[in-house]
């Protein structure tokens, strides 16, 4: 599902974030094969082969005459590494760099393009909680308004509340609510079942009742856990409170002002709009399995937690005025912005209000959120100031280290210190 970094990737596509401990080595590379996890479930690692950049490897050591050199050699590596493709764009002070390693499409070989559209996830859950904190702007809803306010009754039974759970820790992912897309029956239509499964429709309602139907995992406001229900239920709030829905307010409040051509909403269309890649994934954790053209689905199971269809340079553009501070007042900038630590889950990452935030090996400080579903891993990243984005995506879903891009264009290497830096990445890609 939708879902979500490396490990912030891993969690914000498909659940949340923990705290932050310090990591050995091993329990590094093991979070970093959680990468391969996505919405869906557990995916596989696999051996694609692709084309390479035109920047080898071998070329990069660092920020010299090629800023973006590092990053261009951390795209080549993961193709050789068993993605299809990956397709990246980034924006800075010296203007817009685009680039792409591997293929689109594994019958004609058709490389990426810039403007290709691609599901992103997770992602959507900022665009969310940009709806709902310009609803409390307007006086129209307040973050300590609880679930049964708007949704009366809608969380109850196995020991849920809708009266004790508010509307910002739906979006911090504090509220305690079980992870619909954890649930082992849902689990498996979205995975063996995926074939058989993949243009059938999900109501909003229908996703909160898997959910409700497990207890809790803790009660809400006690500890963090990544899960797609919150903001199931807050796409739901914000249907409420405008009278429209969810996806008419996010087109109205933030792709129509920002100019986001390129970004849609399918609901339940299982088309993709052109221009577009494949998206494959192995839907099962074994690196034999076979591989799965996933391009199209009926993306409701996803909802509010991870619909959305959009291109790199739309996420730069997103990203740049969401931590710029164009689409929400002072008060409300701070309430996105506004951490909470995400214990084991997220190692080395906090989680705001539908963003979470990092500190690279070389002390840099970034803004991002990674989103997963079948076929399509994506990142979006920003400094503070919404200077510096960058916006990938990989066309597979079993391999990958997201890790290494933000490293790499943040920091200029290629390498990080194990246990350093974005580790948290791989974590939010597996639990999407």
């Amino acid at each position: 599902m939708p879902s979500n970094c490396a490990q912030l990737s891993r969690v914000l596509t498909e659940s949340c974030l923990p705290y932050t401990p310090t990591q050995g080595e091993g329990q590094y590379r093991m979070r970093i094969r959680t990468v391969r996890r996505t919405l869906l479930g557990a995916l596989a690692a696999a051996v694609v082969s692709a084309t390479a950049l035109t920047t080898p490897a071998s070329a990069v050591t660092g920020k010299g005459h090629d800023p973006h050199a590092a990053t261009r050699a951390a795209m080549e590596t993961q193709v050789k590494a068993g993605i299809p493709g990956l397709l990246g764009q980034v924006r800075d002070e010296a203007g817009t760099w685009k680039g792409s390693a591997g293929v689109a499409d594994l019958t004609t070989n058709r490389p990426r393009l810039a403007q290709d559209r691609f599901r992103i996830g997770s992602i959507t859950k900022a665009f969310v909680s940009v709806v709902l904190l310009q609803q409390e702007a307007e006086g129209r809803l307040s973050l300590d308004d609880t679930i049964d306010r708007w949704l009366p009754g809608v969380v109850k039974g196995h020991g849920n509340d809708g009266t004790k759970v508010t509307v910002r820790q739906l979006l911090n992912h504090t509220s305690g609510i079980y992870n619909y897309t954890d649930d082992p029956e849902f689990r498996k239509l979205l995975t063996t079942g995926f074939l058989e499964h993949r243009y059938d429709t999900f109501t909003p309602r229908r996703l909160v009742d898997v959910a409700t139907s497990h207890d809790p995992v803790f009660r809400s406001g006690t500890s963090w856990r990544y899960s797609n229900t919150n903001y199931i239920l807050a796409g739901m709030i914000a249907e409420k409170v405008s009278g429209r829905s969810y996806a008419d307010e996010i087109t109205r409040r933030v792709i129509k002002p920002l100019g986001l051509r390129t970004t849609v909403l399918p609901g339940t269309s299982a088309r993709m709009p052109a221009p577009h890649g494949r998206a494959y994934s192995k839907l099962l954790d074994d690196p034999d399995a076979k591989i799965y053209d996933t391009t199209e689905l009926n993306p409701s199971w996803g909802g509010a937690a991870g619909e959305i269809i959009s291109t790199a340079g739309d996420l730069n553009t997103f990203y740049g005025a969401l931590l710029g501070g164009e689409l929400l007042p002072k008060a409300q900038q701070r309430e996105l912005l506004t951490t909470v630590p995400t214990g084991g889950q997220l190692p080395g990452a906090r989680y705001g209000l539908g963003v979470a935030s990092i500190t690279t090996s070389c002390g840099a400080t970034v803004w991002m959120h990674t989103g997963g579903i079948h076929g399509s891993t994506s990142l979006a990243t920003s400094s503070p100031d919404g200077r510096h984005t960058s916006s990938f995506n990989y066309n597979g879903d079993w391999t990958g280290d997201p890790d290494k891009l933000v490293e790499a264009e943040y920091c200029g290497t290629t390498d990080r210190p194990a246990g350093a830096g974005a580790s948290a990445l791989a974590s939010l890609t597996a639990q999407r």
